[in-house]
């Protein structure tokens, strides 16, 4: 017991003191003054040497048996499991060469294709050693104290990003973004015909979502900064609105990155009007530029996050993350839809975010976004287009002479598929003469720059009528 009283003391600063308790514990445990097997002391026993309740002992062992790093026994107490398996060496991952397409004449850049930075591999490697864990694994159910540790290897993962208050109770694993999306409606959404807002340009899942909801979308005006909170205000008490769906890191499509203040004052009114604010994050793979609003709404702030973009959409994992005091109905929303992922995925997911070569091949996977974002700017930067390095997509309005279809049409005659911004827009909505040209990582970057020569062919030579 001394040694844990000893490393206590050592936890110096504010934060909830069966955090605390459970740090101690777990440096005890790293030192090595605690091993495997050893028995921690009896809940009342360490309460009264710490001058805490015992509540919040109890409290900090519950952690610790939720994370893995502590086991309890009816009626012998708790103790210190079984060290997890040592992580593999950190390696060097081989990057293939990217080989060109079948057909080099096209080139689809209808969404981002990611390209191998040596994920493959590491996936081959960590599908390999989920061979090595226990195999009653494979013979239950999903269950929340089993997936603890692969969602705190999620926390972990998230540390960096501006959520507010987060542990890993506060999230659910799910089957990629767009289960994340629908799990936080199936979740937030009451009464026979809800409504969803939504950015007047926006992703295309959050309709879909709302949809198998059966719930109203209802289109929010924006400018450069984002959603127009004015706007937002008056539509949100016109509808009876219930959820917000948007973007605040890289806007999907036109790549705006929503300021700080703006972000603050679309808090405050959903603060007034009762709002939930779902925020997708996926396509964010740099820094983040301000809070989010989950950090912004401790209430009715949502999260939803994925691997899809940065490493790969085939293992199809996301994160969803709840409110504080939402967080129960948001387990529910997933036990009672789907259980919860597979075992072997949960456990796929737990090695690849406790690895630093995962960090380190994102890092590759950002970087060589950006040759590709400077290829194509190096051909378009001549027209009004939107592009950061770090973002797998460019937002291209079109000069005048052009329509967005008449463009996409004769974009694809030259081999080049891309996405108007009428995909982006509601059914009945406005949407402006603009293309989405999304990073095709997976074609060669030569080849990536001859479909960029040929939008350029066509945006010097616009058509001399226009259809009406």
């Amino acid at each position: 017991m001394d040694t844990i009283l000893s490393a206590y003391a050592d936890e110096a600063g504010a934060g909830p003191k069966y955090r605390k308790v459970a740090e101690a514990i777990r440096r005890c445990i790293g030192a090595g003054t605690l091993e495997t097997g050893d028995r921690l002391p009896p809940v009342r026993d360490l309460a009264w040497a710490l001058k805490i309740t015992p509540g919040t002992v109890a409290r900090a062992y519950g952690l610790l048996t939720d994370e893995g790093t502590a086991t309890g026994e009816v009626g012998r107490g708790t103790f210190v499991a079984a060290r997890q398996r040592p992580a593999a060496p950190e390696r060097e991952w081989p990057v293939p060469q990217v080989a060109p397409a079948e057909d080099t004449d096209r080139v689809a850049l209808f969404g981002p294709s990611v390209p191998d930075m040596g994920q493959v591999a590491l996936i081959h490697d960590a599908l390999a050693r989920l061979a090595d864990r226990p195999h009653h694994n494979l013979l239950n159910y999903p269950s929340r104290t089993g997936y603890a540790p692969a969602r705190a290897a999620v926390v972990r993962w998230l540390s960096g990003a501006a959520l507010g208050p987060l542990e890993h109770e506060d999230l659910v694993l799910c089957h990629g973004g767009q289960s994340g999306v629908s799990l936080v409606m199936q979740t937030v959404l009451s009464g026979a015909r809800p409504v969803v807002l939504v950015e007047e340009l926006s992703y295309p899942g959050f309709r879909r979502a709302a949809d198998l909801m059966r719930a109203e979308v209802v289109a929010v005006p924006m400018d450069a900064q984002g959603l127009v909170p004015e706007a937002l205000d008056e539509i949100a008490v016109k509808h009876g609105a219930q959820l917000l769906c948007t973007s605040a890191e890289v806007h999907n499509p036109t790549g705006i990155v929503t300021p700080t203040s703006r972000r603050e004052a679309i808090a405050e009114v959903a603060r007034r009007r009762g709002l939930h604010v779902l925020e997708d994050d996926c396509y964010r793979l740099g820094p983040q530029a301000g809070p989010a609003y989950r950090a912004l709404l401790p209430d009715t702030g949502w999260y939803v996050n994925s691997l899809s973009k940065g490493l790969t959409p085939a293992l199809r994992v996301g994160f969803a993350v709840a409110p504080r005091d939402q967080a129960a109905g948001l387990r529910r929303s997933a036990e009672h839809g789907f259980f919860g992922l597979a075992r072997p995925l949960a456990d796929l997911v737990e090695d690849l975010l406790s690895r630093s070569e995962t960090r380190r091949i994102m890092a590759a996977v950002r970087s060589e976004y950006g040759r590709y974002i400077r290829a194509a700017v190096n051909a378009l930067g001549g027209f009004d287009v939107t592009w950061r390095p770090e973002i797998p997509f460019l937002w291209l309005k079109l000069p005048a002479g052009w329509r967005a279809a008449s463009f996409v049409q004769a974009a694809e005659a030259r081999g080049v598929q891309l996405r108007t911004a009428e995909d982006f827009a509601a059914r009945d909505g406005f949407a402006p003469h603009a293309v989405r040209i999304a990073v095709n990582a997976q074609v060669p970057l030569e080849q990536f720059e001859t479909a960029m020569g040929r939008l350029r062919a066509l945006l010097d030579e616009p058509p001399e009528r226009i259809a009406v």
